[in-house]
């Protein structure tokens, strides 16, 4: 039947054109809609066919039976022709007409007399299914009801005798199997126990009684009745007791357990609370008062219990239960769970069909648990095949319609807790005969012009009968050989004569034919054709389910199973992993279907695939599965704790969440250890949220507490910080009043700002909230603005110039604003240029310091660690010499870069000695200040350290790349560009990628180096008039940066080469042409040539190079000479001159005595006024300095002499090591003679004492100014040398500790040592203070030679002085203001030198 079927020209498949075939696949319902949708029409010829009316009116419904009882399962079915009705029992029909237990009722229900069910044998117990089948139409299935039998009456608990106080509630227990539950009474004293909402069943059988009274005290028994002889428990006494006279403990006799219903059932919480007082129950969901109020499935009984009837979806949740009997609530939970039953969403509609058409039913369900669907054809299971497929998880397609597949079609949905069906009919409809007129011949010559593994091309010629075949639409019919099934693919146009057929297996025979169509109907068939498709690649498809899984928080197991298409033995399997967001690929080579990866991230996302391998080579990859790993504790503790005392019971503590990478998971909080510092056992701790700060409250006055901080995920507590100290004030500042008036308020005007700062109260008892600063012309009341109580200044921006404002600041509490204090500024003129605001450190939030202000910290370095990332340490003067921070200070670091000029500081606070500053910008310079505060001090900022971030890769690419042609040279063309915005670095080079092919592989590109940081280049013999396109790279140290975008252009003509200076190329990347013309005089950049692509420099220029470098050279030396000449000579004039002045006052002293007894003096020279004058210029143009005085190295002073013993005591305080010396002193230098004595200065006064023999005679204290002379250096015995360090950075004034007692000046001149002199290693070094100029880099200790005269003189004793307090100090740097010019340094070198032979003399007599 088939072959001939396949022989015969179908009928009107002509009608259905692509859109009609579409629509009918939907499978519209009802013949009206098929017909709208133009699917075939129900009609053949004069007999009209439509769908037949067949459903169930009643299917059957679980039920509960007993043994012996009788059960009707109920069933009806209506059709125009009465259905045969037949019983299914666990799958398999059941035969009724010998059975005399079961019969079948003329309606269709199955009646079951006298249940059978014993231990083992069960056979009414199951499922049944009704079947109704109606000749030449079709059959249906209802859905499946279960009937359950209970079992032997058996008791699993019975009741107990109890008492109960009057009014409580009392539980009698009676449980059975869930089964006999229903069948379950009560009697008392022998009688029916009636219910109600006093006294009340659970559904487990057991009784509860509530609010109890006298009359409910007797014997209870619970009895059995499922059929046959009842079965009773034993009896239990229940007696009433009066009320208690003590309150007695409130307890849970019977709490509510979690129940999982089906929807329409009723749920029942148990809560059964006894105490005295009687206690009140009532309940929550989900954590919301529930009430029955307005409700009818929501019922309270009498003591608590709560009944929901008709479970919907909206019932699940938490219930509470809450006892309260006004000492004391108790409480206990219950979880309710809802399933529902299959519920259809779409049912598959009725279809109208042609045979060989594809078609779809549609079928949609949704449940509690997600159901399962199946599909059953005429009340048989559908299998799914090549031809019957499931489709979008629940559709049923059926390719190549055949006759035989008319009927009914079901879909039934399960789950666990019901099941549902239903039906759709398919007719297929007979060929209508063709209408009159001539229909078309065969197609001829059907070929298949390209055949792969899936899919087949054919071709043919139109008809014989309609050559031209403008108005035939084409049929095409296959199937695979040997099965009767034929399948259709319509043309999609008229007039087309070919087609692709996809979908196709590999390697199999197919037959093709085709039909053509016209007005009339279709012609007759092509001959059979016969493809084979060719066979697949023997590689192995995808691994099937594929699952991947966290073990731990560094380790994921996945697996997987055997490729279905192997094609060949598997001979292993690569797994690739990648962590998200990367885009490097990790792999790993499995022999079985598992493997776990460890070495992971913590909680971090990865994506793994498989690919199998065989001996052809990888199969297809899976898809990707990504899967978490588990989360941990934290691997690092929180950063930058601080602490802040806010008064006498409250510390606020500030923090920064652990480093990024170390989270190990979502952080949940953070944990915060406290405890008294003199008490560590007794530790306090607090939990908070994931806020950064909490504030401890509840502190003793003045007590000092510790504190640390971990962070907390779901897995626990990561490790905790270092303990940090602060102290408690002793007594709280006062808030019952307003503060007092500031005590200073200043302006200075600009432009369009006025800058304002002050001083708090004087006052500061009271409590200081704030400061509010009014502004406005003429008046104070038109701006306020509200600033921070640590606040000191403030610029009020975007003012009018040349404008009259008044201005005025309060302080305020809590309490409210204090006194005013005002001051009026007229702003500059548009016009005044004048002087850069000096006042104000450019710093939103600089705090001033008190009358007592703290030291700033000194010593601030910056160590560059990375592109982005400086580490600041530093060192505090005010704390002990270890450097231990053992109280609640806390210190502010701030950083700005200069570029752009305006750029805002940025602030941290640290509790440590260093602070790692990150998120900086690549290959930029930052200086960095700190400021220490404890307490209500601070101090000023310490002096700047700077850094320059290492560099990056550059992030952008070239800007505003150009292309000109040369000007005479058609065939040579000029590219220019400008650096790139984000160069993060030196710029070494540029990379000139050009192409014809805009489309081509990047390595496909002509590259040009270009060398250095040149912004053009030429290159040559490219084609004329041909589009060239062009691409720049930058690269620095790090390496290449991003391409720019391609820019297209295009050679001249040769004979338009007039017109070349004006060809402009264009971007092409989507943004269209934009020429830019740069006019005829355009000259290529100097340093091109005519060699091909672009060399740097002509013969001709580099010989003019070479002649310019080689006279500059020669004029740079000959001045450098002439320099040198006079310095020296201008030199060696003033100290003749100076040395004669020294000789006349020194020479009249003469000393007596032998030499031999006179011992060296101790010698230690004070400095009262220091100021450096550079004479050489430093080699680094930008030196990076420090504004901090740090302490410097202390040694010993030893006098050279053998025959001298003396006693060294020594102290050392150092924060730095020891580096050598760098400099001799400038006139040895100069005269190529060895020093006498090197004199280092250091910012630290020398701690340390000098013993020498006594004398009996004294030099006085007040001599003069001295003079100092070089002399022969085989004249002199005795010298020093000195070894100092040098800091790196060094810019303002810094404080020198010296209370002087002589009126000696010293100094320190700086020179370049020359290239002979050498230091001698005997020599000690002597250590005495250093001052360095400011705003002068320094790059070597700066020491000065001293002589003395060769005379004999008594040793002179030296005053060791003290250092003095800090307001001397600072009144001599006031003092020290005065500038040596070069005259004055000379006189002072004179003076020395003779100071030195006097000394000399002493030394050597």
């Amino acid at each position: 039947m088939a072959a001939g079927r396949a022989r015969r020209p179908l009928g009107p498949l002509w009608l259905l054109g692509p859109l009609r075939l579409g629509l009918l696949l939907l499978g519209q319902p009802g013949p009206a809609a098929a017909s709208r949708s133009g699917s075939p029409s129900p009609r053949t010829g004069s007999v009209v066919r439509t769908f037949t009316p067949f459903h169930f009116l009643v299917e059957p419904m679980d039920i509960l039976s007993v043994r012996g009882a009788s059960v009707i399962m109920n069933c009806s079915a209506y059709c125009e022709t009465s259905p045969k009705i037949e019983w299914k029992k666990d799958g398999t029909l059941l035969n009724l007409v010998s059975d005399d237990r079961r019969q079948l009722l003329p309606d269709g229900s199955l009646l079951i007399n006298s249940v059978v069910h014993s231990k083992h044998n069960k056979p009414d117990e199951g499922y049944y299914q009704c079947v109704a089948t109606v000749e030449s139409l079709g059959t249906i299935v209802s859905r499946t009801a279960k009937l359950t039998v209970a079992g032997l009456p058996r008791f699993t608990s019975q009741p107990e005798s109890s008492s109960v106080y009057k009014g409580n509630s009392a539980i009698l227990n009676c449980e059975v199997n869930v089964d006999l539950a229903p069948f379950v009474r009560w009697e008392q004293d022998r009688q029916p126990v009636f219910l109600d909402d006093r006294v009340f069943k659970l559904p487990s059988g057991a009784l509860i009684i509530s609010n109890a009274t006298d009359t409910d005290g007797g014997l209870y028994r619970c009895i059995i009745e499922s059929g046959g002889t009842p079965k009773y428990s034993d009896e239990a006494e229940l007696k009433i007791l009066p009320d208690p006279e003590e309150p007695q403990n409130l307890v849970f006799a019977r709490q509510p357990s979690s129940l999982t219903k089906v929807t329409g059932q009723s749920a029942v919480f148990p809560c059964v609370a006894v105490g005295f007082p009687t206690p009140y129950v009532r309940w929550t969901r989900n954590e919301e008062e529930l009430t029955t109020e307005g409700s009818e499935r929501f019922l309270f009984l009498a003591g608590g219990s709560l009944v929901i009837s008709e479970v919907t979806e909206e019932d699940v949740g938490m219930y509470t239960c809450i006892a309260d009997n006004g000492n004391e609530t108790i409480e206990a939970q219950a979880e309710l769970a809802v399933q529902v039953p299959p519920e259809f969403l779409k049912r598959p509609a009725n279809i109208y069909a042609h045979e060989s058409m594809d078609i779809v039913f549609e079928c949609e369900v949704t449940g509690k648990p997600t159901p399962t669907v199946k599909w059953v054809k005429n009340g048989d299971m559908v299998i799914p095949s090549d031809y019957f497929k499931i489709v979008k998880e629940h559709n049923l397609q059926v390719l190549g319609l055949v006759k035989s597949d008319e009927g009914f079609y079901q879909c039934i949905a399960e789950n666990d807790v019901g099941n549902a069906q239903a039906a759709a009919q398919l007719i297929i409809l007979d060929l209508a005969p063709a209408t009159t007129g001539p229909l078309p011949s065969a197609p001829r010559d059907v070929v298949a012009t390209l055949v792969s593994t899936r899919f087949i091309r054919l071709t043919w010629r139109t008809p014989v009968s309609d050559p031209q075949g403008d108005n035939l639409t084409y049929s095409i019919f296959y199937t695979k050989e040997g099965i009767n099934r034929e399948r259709v693919e319509n043309t999609s146009r008229p007039g087309e004569t070919q087609v692709m057929i996809q979908n196709l297996m590999p390697e199999t025979v197919y037959v093709f034919r085709v039909v053509a169509q016209n007005k009339h109907g279709p012609g007759e068939s092509s001959a059979p054709l016969k493809v084979a498709t060719q066979p697949e690649v023997q590689l192995p498809g995808p691994a099937p389910n594929i699952r991947a899984y966290a073990n731990s928080p560094t380790s994921v197991t996945v697996t997987w199973e055997t490729p279905l298409s192997g094609n060949g033995e598997i001979q292993n399997y690569k797994l690739y992993y990648m962590e998200k967001g990367q885009d490097s690929e990790q792999d790993v080579d499995v022999a079985g279907l598992s493997y776990t990866i460890n070495g992971l991230k913590k909680y971090t996302e990865y994506s793994f695939r498989v690919v199998a391998y065989n001996k052809h080579g990888p199969g297809v990859s899976t898809q990707d599965v990504v899967v978490r790993t588990l989360s941990d504790v934290p691997s690092a503790p929180p950063q930058n704790l601080t602490l802040e005392v806010r008064n006498s019971k409250s510390i606020m503590l500030h923090w920064q969440p652990p480093p990024a990478g170390t989270h190990s998971g979502q952080i949940t909080g953070y944990k915060i250890r406290y405890r008294k510092v003199s008490r560590k056992s007794d530790v306090t701790e607090s939990i908070g949220g994931t806020q950064l700060f909490q504030l401890i409250e509840g502190l003793e006055r003045g007590t000092e507490y510790s504190f640390r901080v971990a962070a907390l995920t779901v897995n626990g507590t990561g490790p905790a910080t270092d303990w940090i100290s602060a102290e408690t004030f002793e007594s709280d500042l006062d808030e019952t009043r307003v503060p007092e008036v500031p005590s200073s308020l200043h302006v200075r005007p600009l432009v369009t700002s006025i800058v304002v700062s002050w001083t708090p109260p004087e006052n500061q008892n009271i409590v200081v909230r704030g400061y509010a600063i009014g502004y406005g012309i003429g008046s104070p009341h038109a701006q306020t603005i509200k600033v921070d109580y640590k606040q000191r200044y403030y610029t009020i921006e975007n003012l009018d110039p040349s404008s009259h404002y008044v201005i005025t600041l309060k302080a305020f509490n809590n309490v409210g604003e204090g006194i005013p204090l005002y001051e009026s500024a007229v702003t500059r003129p548009h016009s005044d240029t004048s002087e850069v605001d000096l006042f104000v450190i450019n710093a939103p939030y600089t705090p001033v310091p008190d009358p007592s202000p703290m030291m700033p910290p000194v010593g601030v370095q910056a160590s560059i660690l990375s592109h982005d990332t400086i580490r600041i340490t530093w060192a505090d003067n005010s704390l002990p010499k270890n450097q231990k921070i053992t109280d609640a200070r806390y210190y502010t670091v701030r950083w700005k870069t200069n570029i752009p000029a305006n750029t805002k500081y940025k602030t941290a606070n640290a509790t440590t000695l260093s602070y790692l500053v990150t998120g900086l910008k690549p290959n930029t310079l930052y200086e960095f200040s700190v400021m220490v505060t404890k307490g209500r001090r601070s101090s000023t900022w310490s002096m700047t350290a700077h850094g320059t971030t290492f560099e990056l890769v550059p992030t952008s690419p070239p800007k505003d790349v150009t292309v000109v042609s040369k000007e005479g040279k058609p065939r040579t063309i000029i590219v220019n560009w400008q650096p790139p915005s984000e160069a993060n670095g030196k710029i070494t080079g540029y990379i000139i990628y050009y192409s014809t092919d805009v489309n081509a592989e990047i390595h496909d590109w002509v590259i040009e180096p270009v060398v250095g940081n040149r912004l053009t280049h030429q290159i040559q013999e490219l084609t004329l008039d041909t589009p060239y396109y062009f691409k720049i790279q930058a690269r620095n140290s790090k390496g290449m940066g991003p391409m720019s975008e391609a820019v297209q252009f295009r050679t001249p003509k040769a004979e338009s080469s007039d017109k070349m200076p004006n060809d402009q190329a264009s971007g092409s990347a989507g943004k269209g042409s934009r020429p830019v013309d740069i006019g005829p005089d355009y000259k290529p950049p100097l340093g091109g040539s005519n060699s091909p692509h672009g060399s740097p420099t002509s013969p001709l220029d580099s010989n003019m190079l070479l002649v310019i470098i080689v006279s500059v050279g020669v004029i740079t030396i000959v001045i450098v000479v002439i320099v040198a000449v006079f310095c020296t000579r201008r030199t060696t004039s003033h100290q003749k001159k100076k040395r004669a002045a020294c000789k006349s006052v020194n020479g009249s002293h003469k000393y007596k005595g032998n030499s031999k007894d006179v011992k060296p003096p101790d010698l230690w020279i004070h400095h009262e006024r220091l100021e450096l004058k550079p004479i050489d210029k430093s080699p680094d143009p930008n030196p990076i300095m420090t504004d901090t005085p740090i302490p410097r190295n202390s040694q010993d002073i030893t006098p050279v002499d053998n025959s001298m013993d003396s006693n060294i005591h020594q102290r050392r305080n150092s924060y730095r090591g020891h580096e050598s010396e760098d400099s001799m002193s400038t006139l040895a230098g100069r005269r190529g003679m060895r020093p006498k004595m090197m004199m280092p200065f250091d910012s630290q006064p020398p701690q340390q004492s000098v013993r020498n023999t006594p004398s009996t005679d004294t030099m006085p204290a007040s001599s003069s100014q001295t003079c100092a002379d070089h002399q022969d250096p085989e004249s002199t015995t005795g010298a020093y040398l000195a070894n100092a360090q040098e800091e790196d950075s060094a810019q303002n004034l810094p404080t020198a500790h010296v209370r002087p007692s002589h009126p000696l000046k010293s100094f320190a001149v700086p020179a370049v040592p020359p290239a002979g002199s050498t230091y001698d290693p005997a020599l000690p070094s002597t250590p005495l203070l250093t001052q360095q100029a400011p705003n002068h880099p320094v790059h070597s200790v700066k020491t000065a030679s001293i002589g003395t005269l060769g005379r004999t003189r008594p040793p002179m004793p030296v005053v060791v002085p003290s250092a003095p307090d800090v307001q001397e100090t600072t009144r001599m740097l006031e003092d020290s203001e005065s500038n040596y010019e070069p005259d004055e340094l000379t006189k002072e070198m004179a003076h020395l030198e003779g100071l030195m032979k006097d000394l000399n003399a002493i030394t050597t007599a």
